[in-house]
């Protein structure tokens, strides 16, 4: 007995030396389940690459890590991406975003009349739900989790193409606030995308993992989740590898869009001083609000920024010229820049909760980088945020570590573990 003993307890050693040596000598399989982040502005893929540990955000064809949510119909196909947001001036009527504002949500006639309003594109009703009509070369309409789809599929493409092995699973992440029709309908445009969804993972707790903090000995959690259309802010309890939201508030109104429109009024206000008149071309539009974007993202690292824009096409147009100062764009912000403390004391009301006692602030989302509203944050709570990871990709970071640990990847990480919360609701302030 002793000795059959020994030969097993030899055998097993030999399987973990083995198990060792190959790790260690032998090329790491490729990653076979992906993470997406769906974003209603931007959307990202990455993967966990076993061995290493490393999480891979996969660019596009010209490395840029984020496409955006945006996708266009024309006589000549489909487009996603930055493809489908060149031909948004152009093409108008049939190129649609913000589509992830209405997968799987059930609406009233005139509650979708009032929703479709701001958009040029049009949204239809549908025994409850969203639809979109397009017009190229017959007149039809899609669905939300359609538009998903052609998003999800383009980002499918390019992991396959980045890893050279074809890829059929995901982990997607969700708004936390995503009822179970929204998270359904969210894994049927993965399904329509020739995926199959192993696990949906809530969006502020992707962004934990992210930073870590399923590994951290930390309670309490703040995700402050600032993008290019929304506001939503999550307080999260973690025990051990469990993280419970306990709390939920928002603007679905607010965000980096607005802090551009803001200073595109400013800049028009500027360009019909000068000139007389505002230019009418759809391309000197385009032009100006490219620039707008280009400035605001460099007033995040440098004081001002000098705003380009060519208008005009006689004689080769007129080159716009404006300074634009760090000072000027948060005057020009400061009463949207303050309602973003409103969703957050709303958070602590709601969870009983003093400021003093949230253990880590996280930001996520590319408009957290505003140097005044890092600010606004560290003086509303005493103490730095924590802004160690990208905040572009601090989620799809989390999905592509849960993607790693559904997929069985080395080395073992600790799997986040949501807890549901059916009693809560989001409280959304505009």
């Amino acid at each position: 007995m002793a000795g059959e003993m020994s030969i097993l307890g030899s055998a097993v050693l030999a399987l973990f030396l083995a198990g060792y040596l190959g790790q260690q000598y032998l090329p790491p399989p490729k990653p076979r389940v992906i993470g997406l982040d769906l974003g209603t502005t931007f959307c990202s893929v990455g993967v966990f690459h076993p061995g290493v540990g490393d999480v891979e955000v996969i660019g596009d064809e010209e490395g840029r890590k984020s496409i955006p949510s945006v996708v266009s119909f024309s006589p000549s196909g489909i487009h996603a991406g930055y493809e489908a947001q060149e031909l948004a001036d152009a093409n108008p009527y049939n190129t649609i975003y913000d589509a992830k504002r209405f997968i799987g949500k059930l609406f009233k006639p005139e509650e979708l009349e009032r929703e479709g309003a701001q958009y040029q594109f049009k949204v239809v009703y549908n025994n409850r739900s969203a639809e979109f009509s397009i017009s190229t070369n017959r007149t039809f309409t899609v669905t939300p989790e359609f538009i998903g789809s052609r998003l999800l599929l383009k980002m499918r493409k390019m992991a396959e193409k980045q890893l050279g092995v074809p890829i059929t699973k995901a982990v997607i992440s969700v708004p936390a606030e995503f009822d179970e029709r929204q998270r359904n309908y969210t894994i049927r445009a993965a399904n329509l995308a020739g995926l199959g969804v192993l696990r949906v993972i809530n969006e502020p707790t992707a962004a934990a993992m992210a930073y870590g903090l399923h590994k951290a000995d930390v309670c309490s959690v703040l995700v402050v989740d600032l993008g290019g259309g929304t506001l939503d802010v999550s307080l999260l309890n973690k025990q051990g590898g469990m993280f419970l939201t306990r709390a939920m508030a928002g603007n679905n109104k607010l965000g980096g869009q607005d802090f551009n429109q803001r200073l595109l009024q400013y800049v028009e206000q500027r360009v019909r001083q000068r000139h007389g008149a505002l230019p009418s071309r759809k391309q000197d539009r385009h032009q100006l609000r490219q620039a707008v974007e280009r400035a605001k993202l460099s007033l995040t690292l440098q004081p001002s920024a000098v705003l380009r824009a060519r208008l005009g096409h006689e004689a080769g147009g007129v080159l716009f010229e404006e300074l634009i100062t760090r000072e000027l764009f948060e005057q020009l912000n400061v009463d949207l820049f303050q309602k973003i403390l409103t969703p957050i004391e709303e958070v602590l009301r709601e969870g009983q909760l003093d400021k003093r006692e949230v253990d880590e602030i996280v930001l996520v989302g590319g408009s957290t980088r505003i140097p005044r509203i890092r600010q606004l944050i560290r003086e509303f709570f005493g103490k730095e945020p924590n802004t160690s990871v990208d905040p572009d990709l601090a989620v799809v970071t989390g999905v592509a570590i849960q993607a790693g640990i559904m997929g069985g990847s080395w080395p073992l990480q600790v799997s986040a573990i949501e807890i549901p919360n059916r009693h809560l609701r989001k409280t959304n302030f505009n």
